[in-house]
């Protein structure tokens, strides 16, 4: 079974070379593009502003390379400045960055998903009020951390560091599409994003996906994979081990984490 990755193309790049090495068959279709900004000047005084801030939450590892990438130069992470991950690849990409693990405030190794709620109970117990918090992200996302903050009395600003846009599939990915329309049993689609589900639906308007199977990173991830009409939909952790020991585990008949209802 091929594995098709369809996280952005950076972090897709990264992902297929990790599960290559795991010894899975797997190809790339991104189904979101990250853009850089046309106006940087935002970021610009968002950096200027850093250590104003208690806490500064990077909502995705896109968010921490765009963000640092508007960096002054010879600048550096502010002393007592907390980092806020909502996972694992935000958290590693941050460590690239130079953030010390001092100031790296993540998610529980043990969580039962990796999003802003697991980042929440990390720092829900702290003093809020007056304390000033900066979220980076995209041009839009979830606003549930930001007013769950401003309710126990913090001043939250948000920051768009990239955008999102529909991917430009060339040749070799629409090939690999209609492999995956064409042979669904011998395809297995990951999904982390929604948003990338609705892409592919928007690529593929007429496709019956009720033969096709997904893994998703999140619960919510699942329920838009389900919703697309996809007949099967596993959990699975955003690691690629995981990945292959549940892909492992799916032939032999082993209950998945969980699944969609047949």
């Amino acid at each position: 079974m091929r594995l098709i990755v369809t996280r952005p193309r950076a972090q897709a790049a990264a992902w297929v070379r990790e599960l290559q090495a795991l010894g899975q068959q797997v190809s790339a279709l991104p189904l979101i593009e990250i853009a850089a900004l046309d106006d940087p000047a935002p970021l610009h005084r968002a950096w200027q502003q850093l250590d104003t801030y208690t806490l500064v939450v990077f909502v995705s590892a896109n968010a921490v390379q765009h963000f640092f990438g508007a960096a002054p130069a010879d600048s550096g992470w502010p002393a007592g400045v907390l980092a806020g991950s909502t996972g694992p690849g935000t958290s590693a990409a941050l460590r690239a960055a130079g953030v010390a693990d001092a100031v790296l405030v993540e998610p529980a190794a043990d969580a039962p998903a990796f999003d802003s709620e697991a980042l929440w109970a990390q720092v829900s117990g702290r003093d809020w009020p007056g304390r000033r918090v900066l979220v980076v992200r995209g041009e839009d996302g979830r606003d549930w951390l930001a007013e769950t903050l401003r309710a126990r009395g913090a001043e939250v600003d948000f920051v768009a560091a990239y955008r999102r846009r529909p991917p430009l599939c060339g040749a070799e990915e629409t090939a690999l599409l209609q492999a995956a329309l064409a042979a669904p049993a011998a395809h297995l689609w990951l999904f982390s994003s929604s948003e990338a589900v609705a892409n592919l639906r928007a690529l593929a308007p007429a496709a019956d996906w009720s033969r096709s199977a997904a893994l998703a990173s999140h619960p919510r991830i699942a329920q838009a994979a389900r919703a697309a009409g996809f007949g099967r939909v596993d959990l699975t952790a955003p690691a690629p081990a995981a990945v292959v020991a549940l892909i492992g585990a799916r032939p032999g008949g082993a209950a998945p984490i969980e699944s969609s209802p047949q």
